[in-house]
């Protein structure tokens, strides 16, 4: 089931190594697509506009995963949330806030594994941060509203995207950011066919996506964001997100 996916051990540790392996450790070639690592701390440094960033600003970071990007998140704003619907994500994610580390064991080939250790990154004050497990569609109504809401590659593994779109702009202040990313990867695993967005019937995903948007938001960036998720030593998973940032009207 979709749902037990992100809970496994394995799903876990492939994910710590995409949010904090060094760039060497994921990538032990001299060939490859270097420009693809690190993206959960880029997707928050490539599409942030941190000038219009108050000092007092709040964070929601939805889908976060084991938590990189919401520590990124902690240095432009006083607090974040970040939320996901796996437990051992956001167990992980937690770990690492409040010990400062975590270490675990990567794929090397068949059954080899190796150790490293996830970091809190330097400079970030965890106390800024709050992990709860959370539904995307089905979020607390109390949480009020934020100037930056981040959903990196969340929109295609959602059972009905639309009905998250339909909440976002609750969430962002007039004025705020929404910073969106997306490869559209839709897999009936996840998702409906009738419940995606685009990608069918002649409409592009983009196009779609635009138009459930544009009532509530000006589209002010979007750019290609290829990111890397390494399974083990010599298989990878290369994809280019749609970035975007959208600001509330």
């Amino acid at each position: 089931m979709a749902d037990n996916l992100y809970e496994s051990d394995r799903q876990v540790r492939e994910y710590l190594l995409f949010h904090y392996g060094e760039p060497d450790l994921v990538l032990p070639w001299k060939r490859g697509p270097r420009e693809a690592l690190g993206f959960p701390a880029r997707c928050v440094r490539e599409l942030i506009n941190s000038s219009s960033v108050g000092r007092d600003a709040r964070a929601l970071d939805l889908g976060c995963a084991v938590g990189r990007s919401s520590f990124e998140l902690a240095g432009h704003c006083r607090e974040v949330i970040g939320i996901d619907f796996s437990r051992a994500f956001i167990a992980a994610a937690e770990k690492i806030r409040s010990s400062g580390s975590l270490a675990y064991q990567y794929a090397l080939e068949g059954d080899r594994t190796a150790s490293a250790t996830a970091r809190l990154p330097s400079g970030i004050d965890p106390a800024r941060i709050h992990f709860e497990a959370g539904d995307a569609m089905n979020l607390r109504e109390n949480l009020g509203e934020f100037d930056i809401v981040l959903a990196a590659n969340l929109l295609c593994r959602l059972p009905d995207p639309r009905v998250f779109l339909e909440r976002v702009p609750q969430l962002v202040k007039p004025g705020g950011q929404l910073l969106l990313t997306t490869p559209f990867s839709w897999l009936e695993q996840f998702t409906a066919r009738d419940h995606w967005v685009g990608g069918r019937d002649e409409v592009e995903c983009a196009e779609e996506l635009t138009r459930l948007l544009e009532p509530h938001f000006e589209l002010k960036l979007s750019k290609d964001l290829p990111f890397l998720i390494r399974e083990h030593a010599r298989k990878f998973q290369w994809s280019v997100a749609w970035g975007t940032r959208w600001v509330r009207r």
